[in-house]
């Protein structure tokens, strides 16, 4: 039987999960205007989201001086993508169960 208490409640929420993916599909860092427009996201909203994944210790943020005026850029941590493959794992058990 699969043990739902391991899905991680911090990913799990729809909006941290789209940030979460987003950030692990690619290696490099997301600039936070790209995110999002990504993700159709209030700067409201997304900074929030951000601010629980960071807390969480699964991304982190860096300015990026450049023309114009300083970029926030947000990339997964080590922790943060062990999460979210641990969270993937899961999910595919559940796919699974479901067939």
């Amino acid at each position: 039987m699969i043990d739902f208490s391991k899905l991680d409640r911090v990913i799990h929420e729809k909006g941290r999960l789209g940030i979460v993916t987003l950030l692990a599909s690619r290696g490099e860092a997301w600039a936070f205007q790209d995110l999002k427009a990504g993700l159709q996201m209030s700067d409201g909203n997304l900074i929030t989201h951000l601010r629980t994944l960071s807390k969480a210790g699964y991304v982190n943020s860096e300015k990026m001086e450049g023309e114009g005026r300083p970029q926030t850029h947000y990339h997964l941590t080590a922790a943060g993508r062990k999460a979210f493959e641990g969270y993937l794992l899961i999910l595919e058990e559940i796919v699974d169960l479901g067939k």
